[in-house]
């Protein structure tokens, strides 16, 4: 058992560890508040701010010399996996790519069975830096059964050859037909329809297009060319 301040990392019979802390280690608290603050508050900075100090504090309590994983069944632990996964994300909206591949690699390696479904977006960082190598490592890892899957490899394609494969073209339009229209379409709306398309049980197809269309937005408006070359399909 090993102390530090206000946490333990304590190892567990499956040869994981869980993080138990109080105050600035009390992870679950801190997730749960940076989202009231997003949510109800919309101080998004602030939010996204206590959620970047809290991976600091990870950071710092993961030990250097040795590999360890972190049991996703521990509240406060599953919630200090969440955090990292959190910010990385808010770093990918705001383009900072490296900071969030980074972040995303150390979840991986934290996480190795991914709960939070991060190689998605880890790929998506690696197609927009142009690591083509890296990409490919972790490219078969995302499932084939997804659409991001197929956008990403359009989208990596495209980057390399200015070619958009029309192999995956047609997978996504027959087996994704909505993600397909919602990428081609002009507009976006995040509106009453999308929001009770969310909410429903299950979420409805369109909303969850549209959804992906806005978690991914600020590639598009980096690299509108691509999206343009996919509405000439």
């Amino acid at each position: 058992m090993e102390r530090r301040g206000k946490y333990t990392l304590n190892p567990t019979p499956n040869q994981t560890f869980e993080i138990t802390g109080f105050g600035e280690y009390d992870f679950a608290t801190i997730l749960h508040h940076s989202y009231e603050l997003q949510e109800q508050e919309h101080n998004i900075e602030a939010a996204c701010n206590e959620r970047f100090h809290a991976f600091q504090r990870i950071v710092a309590l993961i030990p250097e010399d040795e590999e360890i994983t972190l049991e996703w069944e521990h509240t406060n632990t599953r919630a200090a996996l969440e955090i990292i996964y959190a910010s990385a994300v808010d770093h990918f909206l705001i383009n900072d790519f490296e900071m969030a591949a980074g972040m995303f690699e150390m979840l991986l390696d934290l996480d190795p069975e991914d709960h939070t479904g991060c190689i998605t977006t880890l790929a998506f960082c690696y197609v927009a830096m142009e690591e083509y190598e890296l990409f490919d490592e972790i490219a078969n890892d995302v499932s084939d059964k997804l659409p991001e899957k197929h956008l990403l490899m359009m989208w990596a394609e495209y980057r390399r050859t200015g070619e958009i494969p029309e192999g995956e073209v047609r997978v996504l339009s027959f087996k994704h037909r909505l993600f397909f229209e919602e990428f081609r379409a002009v507009e976006h709306p995040a509106n009453e329809e999308y929001m009770q398309g969310l909410e429903a049980d299950p979420p409805t197809r369109q909303s969850l297009a549209r959804q992906l269309w806005l978690q991914t937005e600020n590639l598009w408006t980096l690299h509108p060319d691509f999206i343009e070359a996919l509405r000439e399909k």
